[in-house]
């Protein structure tokens, strides 16, 4: 039976008290009592709307932060259209993840569940192809435009550009450094320009 509206916001408020306590605690633990308070449910309300429990709720948040992931990078993100707006998008990126800090809700989510678990591959897999997917449309408009050499594989780049971005995520949530990300960013897009300025014999 479909939600009602009072119940698809209980359900959202639910996931979101689940995501904010991974974001607070910054521990890969997650206690159904400390989301019920932080979210004024009950274990009734909480088993109603996910009768399979905690692993139910954690793919539950898992998908939720994911889709974040890319919400927070918009619209720059969609809308790679020149060269300031490929900056414009590294500066947004540097931004999110300077404010989220070591704490990673997605990461920890995916941690409980189990890397290797056919459903946390797949919210894996889902974020990074549509962050790939959206990449390698800015790269494309690029192509176009004559800024970027038309020879590049739009689809292997953007696959080196997020593989960088992700390394530098992890070592951030490693130790708080900034530099890497900052750097795998600024010399992707830094090798995208390049690669137009030699096509160009610039």
């Amino acid at each position: 039976m479909p939600l009602t509206r009072k119940g698809v916001a209980t359900k959202r408020r639910i996931i979101e008290g689940a995501a904010e306590e991974f974001r607070d605690q910054g521990v890969f633990s997650l206690r159904l009592e400390d989301v019920m308070a932080r979210t004024a449910t009950s274990k009734s309300q909480l088993f109603h709307y996910f009768p399979g429990g905690k692993d139910e709720l954690l793919l539950a948040v898992a998908r939720h932060e994911a889709d974040r992931v890319i919400d927070d990078q918009q619209p720059e993100l969609g809308s790679l259209t020149s060269w300031t707006a490929w900056w414009e998008w590294r500066d947004k990126v540097v931004a999110r993840y300077r404010e989220q800090g070591e704490n990673c809700p997605l990461h920890a989510a995916v941690s409980q569940l189990g890397s290797a678990t056919d459903a946390a591959r797949a919210v894996a897999r889902g974020l990074l192809r549509r962050w790939q997917d959206q990449l390698a449309a800015g790269i494309r408009h690029m192509q176009g435009s004559g800024e970027v050499a038309p020879g590049l594989d739009a689809d292997r780049e953007a696959a080196a550009l997020l593989a960088g971005v992700q390394g530098g995520v992890m070592i951030l949530m490693t130790t708080g450094g900034m530099e890497h990300l900052e750097a795998a960013l600024d010399r992707g897009i830094a090798h995208l320009r390049g690669s137009g300025d030699q096509g160009s014999g610039n």
